[in-house]
């Protein structure tokens, strides 16, 4: 595309009723560097607060973050098409995050290292002004995965949102300011990725970046990084494994939402149904039933189960992957305006093909037979990536080899949970680099230095 086709402000779209919510400014190649002036001057002060002073401040961010949850909710509903109590959680989740990260400033330690001749020490020091680019598919939490350890470690932020999602990370700046976060702290600005994204990653000033995307962008943004060795952390695609072996409560292991929440927009959808050939029948049977069950529609009402898909271009992409004469099992969606697929499971793929090894990003699995257990690890292995998965047994045996065996960074033994903000995230080969989340969070954040202390004087 020619630079001319990025110079348009960012319309945000309700995906439920195409109808426009808003029109934001497009932020430019100046923006970001006016931006990350802003960003040097506001670290500065703020890393030279004492951390108890830092940590009040986060904590006084997530209560203001608490006492406009049903706010943020809303307005993700309007502007991603989650569902209600969906976005309710991931409002929550952000003042978690912000709580969990706080508690970590005062306990940010180096170590003491014993050396002959001396002190040695170590000492962990933020890392100036860190990027932060956010997706779409989850708007809210995963911004708050980088931002909120980013500042509790003595960092600026700045966050370029997704151009069809901006408003909730918008809404987020304002309540940081509002619960006394310096000015220039946190930054929130939307963009288009070839322009402002591509500004914020190349920019020198600009210490860190953490990438949530594509794995096609990702690898953009690491080779961009590379021309300055800038440190990045990359939270990208998946195509996750459900392992139900014959012993399985095959009931619980079998929930058509492990693949369809937030309408399969999520890297950790169990888009990968491995079932053991004995109980194959049984379970296509229950994902018959269990999807003719799901109900889709409006997202803002309680009782609906699965929302629109996010654009009109990601519906057309799920449907070039999924055509209508393809053999599966679905369930129902609303016709007129709006960005619906109807929930789906593939019955007759090759474990080689592309619905099979690529991530659809759609509410799309694949129903895929295995014998034994080499032959579940040998097919959960069997796609570029890495990221999340379960497996179901009531042999602990079984559940400890295989999920040793099974190269994904986040693993559920009888669950189909991935996501603590207070346990490490990210994934094995091309799932991305680093870890997000959990006790080590602040750390990714930090330059180690070291020091050593001579006790035996100057040289005579």
């Amino acid at each position: 595309m020619s630079p001319s086709s990025y110079e348009h402000d960012l319309t945000v779209l309700n995906p439920a009723t195409e109808e426009v919510v808003a029109t934001v400014p497009a932020a430019t190649a100046a923006d970001v560097d006016a931006a990350v002036a802003r960003a040097s001057k506001a670290q500065v002060r703020w890393a030279a607060l004492a951390p108890a002073d830092r940590a009040r401040l986060l904590r006084r961010f997530a209560d203001v973050v608490d006492r406009h949850v049903e706010e943020l909710a809303r307005l993700e509903v309007r502007e991603a098409g989650h569902l209600l109590g969906n976005a309710r959680w991931e409002a929550g989740n952000v003042r978690d995050l912000l709580a969990y990260a706080a508690g970590g400033v005062e306990r940010l330690n180096g170590r003491q290292i014993p050396v002959p001749g001396g002190l040695d020490v170590t000492i962990l020091e933020p890392l100036g002004v860190v990027g932060v680019i956010a997706p779409w598919n989850f708007p809210m939490p995963i911004a708050a995965w980088g931002t909120a350890p980013a500042l509790a470690a003595g960092n600026a932020v700045v966050l370029k949102p997704a151009e069809t999602t901006p408003l909730t990370a918008l809404r987020l700046a304002e309540l940081a300011l509002e619960a006394g976060l310096p000015e220039g702290l946190f930054q929130v600005l939307p963009g288009h990725g070839p322009v402002a994204g591509t500004a914020l990653v190349e920019h020198p000033g600009v210490a860190k970046i953490v990438f949530t995307g594509s794995t096609r962008t990702g690898r953009d943004v690491m080779e961009r990084c590379a021309h300055q060795v800038k440190p990045v952390t990359l939270e990208l695609g998946g195509k996750s494994p459900n392992i139900v072996f014959a012993d399985a409560d095959l009931k619980t292991a079998v929930d058509p939402f492990s693949f369809l929440d937030n309408s399969g927009q999520d890297c950790c959808a169990r888009t990968r149904i491995l079932v053991q050939e004995p109980v194959y029948d049984e379970v296509r049977e229950l994902l018959a039933d269990a999807l003719n069950a799901v109900v889709v529609g409006d997202p803002a009402d309680e009782k609906t189960q699965m929302g629109p898909l996010i654009s009109r271009r990601q519906l057309d992409r799920v449907r070039a992957l999924v055509p209508d004469d393809a053999p599966g099992l679905r369930g129902s969606a609303p016709d007129g305006p709006g960005f619906w697929f109807a929930p789906t499971v593939l019955t007759g793929e090759a474990p080689d093909s592309e619905a099979a090894r690529e991530e659809i990003f759609g509410p799309v699995a694949v129903l895929l037979p295995f014998t034994d257990e080499d032959d579940a690890i040998r097919l959960a292995n069997d796609t570029p990536y890495g990221l999340s998965g379960s497996l179901w047994t009531r042999d602990i045996g079984r559940a400890l080899r295989v999920s040793r065996a099974v190269k994904a960074g986040n693993l559920s033994v009888n669950s189909h949970s991935s996501v603590r903000y207070w346990t490490p995230f990210g994934g094995y080969k091309q799932s991305g680099l680093g870890r997000e989340l959990g006790p080590d969070a602040l750390t990714a954040f930090t330059e180690t230095k070291n020091v050593f202390i001579s006790t035996e004087g100057p040289a005579q």
